[in-house]
């Protein structure tokens, strides 16, 4: 697996620190495989965009969780969709936008969906290495937020 054995963890604990009001430190939270490392860099490399030379990723978490939390997804859905999108079935996916990675296994959400989580990469702030900037559970259609919760 490409998370680091503690990683759920750590970044479970970065990102109460953010719902709480704090700073969280970068952290990191496990590396690519030896194919999607080799496909990030052929993909980046045909762009003309700089190479990732270390493999590992790290984490802070503050667009992550400010943009799933405003969906009504908990600090333990993030989780899933991060353990999920960086899975080593996971492929990569590049553009000169940005650098991706996409779960192509559906995973059966909390909520009645069936999503395919898809990491996004910010490949120049934390360079050498690759940060995740951004978690997405794609065909998330029914989204916690939206739910009736019984009164």
């Amino acid at each position: 697996m490409p998370l680091y054995h503690d990683a759920e963890e750590r970044i479970k604990f970065n990102l109460r620190r953010i719902e709480s009001g704090d700073h969280p430190s970068m952290l990191a939270i496990g590396f690519l495989t030896e194919t999607q490392l080799h496909e990030l860099n052929v993909g980046r490399n045909n762009l003309d965009l700089h190479l990732l030379d270390q493999n590992e990723i790290v984490f802070i978490g503050r667009h992550i969780f400010n943009s799933r939390s405003k969906e009504g997804y908990s600090i333990d859905d993030i989780v899933e969709q991060i353990v999920s999108a960086l899975s080593h079935s996971s492929v990569v996916s590049i553009s000169r936008a940005w650098s991706r990675i996409d779960n192509p296994i559906p995973r059966a959400d909390r909520y009645g969906n069936l999503v395919k989580d898809r990491g996004i990469f910010e490949m120049t702030a934390k360079k050498p290495r690759a940060e995740l900037f951004s978690v997405m559970p794609k065909g998330d259609n029914i989204k916690p937020i939206n739910i009736k919760k019984p009164t």
